[in-house]
């Protein structure tokens, strides 16, 4: 029997089931990243990211396709984590934003609904590269097309096998279109996670609902681990402004204590002079809110005015900090200085006129940022990539004026973009690709320069290091004409694998000389948690054999994934 159209239930199982099936496959997806090493995080980002859509998705109690549409666009972009994770994010906004208002959706409806998604997702991306996630919703959207104008538009379950099949033959050919894809013989692992999706839809449609779904715990937890560490970093819980995180969902025009017909700028006017980190999503029937207030109780009261109080939920932020964010040691003030460094380490303590935001992973690299005059820290980087709400939440409760963002990691930088956008202050993404990019540019950082200047200097500050990486490779591959062994440590300079070796020293040492010319002044070694500080002297005395001029220096970065992190300048 022909399906016709896609109503609030076929959406709403289309929806669950493809975030369960992410859900199941990300280690695969992770598995396909190109270099062999144990950071490859695309399924991750995908999977979380979809699982905030479908929780909002699932949350909403709209009957009408458009609204769930607008619930999980929203849910994806706030949980969008990695350039795959904010690309599918932007699929679906597309999406939403051609189904406003449809109750249901024809299958001409879901098919151009979907073809502006891909329109908008290749809009997002600066650089739109072939080869990849974007490759295949283009053509599985085109397929869709193709069904339309040849009028196989009476059945949504055949034009969905339509769409199903296009994506799958454009993610076999992502290794044509993308040379190391090919060199590794793997396929792009944003488009596998896209193809993953769409199956999810088709398995919904043919009524194959996954059984295997998250339950709503599991995807808070996927949704939130680390997120009060992300935005609050190691923040003294005295100096948090507003105390309670306060959140609720009011059903519109319901309960006895209801006086007023909802307006959004009303309600949200007089919640936004009540704290901060204010999020207000609506539709007819229902508002929820997320906000940071002193005034749990004037929040409440105030949902109550427009009607009944479905779930509430209020945590004392000042009680959780104290119980799970270690305390740092507060840096005396003994010396006085006015090097930029020093005055930005001044103003930063004085609820600063500019934020300085940076993305790191670990305790010892962390220290050495706020020594740079970073004033919040955001943990994350490879495998934990911070969410577009995660960034914005940082931007907002930094207390500042304007905020400089520095990513650290390329995968991040889309969603630093978009938490640019959607944050009530001017903000500069500084597109530093590593934690030595983001060293060396804030050695430019001056809080006596406007944003736009400082944004300026320090992205130019960046090309002025050399990023180099030791790890080891999780498989046996071939990559740029070299055979790499599993369990065989790798130098990666700048992205590009330099040096293997079964010891982890030997391949830092040879990297590392890989790094040095005749302008090289300052090497940086910061060994992790699978580092330590003897063989991080080795390699400083190695390196000290081949030029003794050299200023070299050693730090405990702390970070997973890489023993040894080492800059060149």
């Amino acid at each position: 029997m022909a399906v016709k159209e896609i109503t609030n239930l076929e959406f709403g199982k289309m929806v669950q089931t493809a975030a369960a099936k992410l859900t199941q496959q990300a280690k695969f997806i992770n598995s396909l990243n190109v270099f062999p090493v144990p950071d490859g995080d695309t399924g991750t980002n995908m999977s979380m990211s979809m699982a905030s859509g479908a929780k909002y998705e699932r949350e909403a109690t709209s009957l009408n396709v458009g609204d769930l549409a607008a619930a999980l666009a929203k849910g994806l972009l706030m949980g969008a984590r990695g350039n795959s994770g904010v690309i599918l994010s932007q699929i679906f906004r597309g999406f939403a934003k051609d189904v406003e208002g449809k109750k249901s959706l024809s299958v001409e409806e879901f098919v151009h609904a979907y073809a502006a998604g891909a329109q908008t997702a290749y809009k997002a991306v600066m650089k739109p590269t072939e080869g990849t996630i974007l490759t295949v919703v283009r053509e599985s959207a085109q397929a869709g097309i193709n069904d339309i104008e040849n009028g196989n538009d009476q059945d949504i379950v055949a034009v969905m096998k339509d769409i199903l099949d296009a994506g799958q033959a454009a993610l076999k050919k992502t290794p044509e279109l993308l040379a190391v894809l090919k060199e590794v013989g793997v396929v792009d692992s944003g488009g596998q996670g896209l193809v993953f999706v769409l199956q999810g839809f088709y398995d919904a449609l043919i009524g194959k609902e996954s059984t295997e779904q998250p339950d709503s715990a599991q995807i808070d937890e996927m949704i939130n681990v680390k997120h009060h560490q992300s935005a609050q970093g190691k923040l003294n819980p005295e100096d948090i402004k507003y105390g309670y995180c306060t959140q609720m969902m009011v059903r519109l025009g319901r309960g006895k204590q209801v006086d007023r017909k909802f307006d959004y700028d009303t309600f949200y006017n007089y919640l936004a002079k009540l704290g901060d980190s204010l999020l207000v999503i609506n539709d007819d029937e229902v508002v929820r809110v997320h906000v940071h207030t002193e005034h749990p109780g004037k929040v409440l009261s105030w949902g109550q005015e427009f009607g009944d109080l479905q779930t509430v939920k209020v945590d004392n932020m000042r009680w959780q900090q104290e119980e799970i964010m270690e305390h740092d040691d507060q840096q005396d003030d003994e010396e006085s200085s006015e090097t930029p460094v020093e005055r930005a380490k001044e103003q930063a303590a004085k609820n600063p006129e500019t934020a300085v935001i940076a993305v790191v992973a670990g305790e010892g690299v962390a220290k050495l940022y706020k020594g740079m005059g970073v004033t919040t820290i955001i943990s994350g980087g490879q495998t934990m990539n911070p969410s577009i709400e995660d960034l914005a939440d940082a931007i907002a409760n930094s207390g500042a004026k304007q905020a400089l963002v520095l990513p650290n990691n390329g995968n991040i930088f889309m969603a630093a973009d978009q938490a640019a956008q959607v944050s009530d202050i001017p903000v500069a993404i500084v597109h530093s690709k590593s934690i030595a990019q983001g060293l060396t540019a804030l050695l430019e950082y001056n809080p006596d320069a406007s944003l736009q200047e400082n944004h300026d200097n320090m992205e130019a500050n960046c090309v002025n290091v050399k990023s180099g990486e030791v790890t080891i490779a999780v498989r046996d591959t071939k990559l740029n004409g070299r055979e790499i062994k599993k369990n065989d440590y790798m130098g990666i300079v700048d992205g590009e694998i330099t040096n293997t070796n079964p010891d982890v020293q030997t391949a830092s040492i040879d990297m590392v000389k890989k790094m040095l010319d005749e302008d090289s002044e300052v090497v940086t070694i910061l060994f992790g948690q699978d580092g330590n500080k003897a063989t991080a002297e080795k390699i400083r005395d190695a390196v000290l054999d081949a030029d003794d001029e050299l200023d070299v220096q050693i730090y405990e970065g702390d970070q997973p994934v890489y023993p040894y992190l080492i800059s060149v300048e």
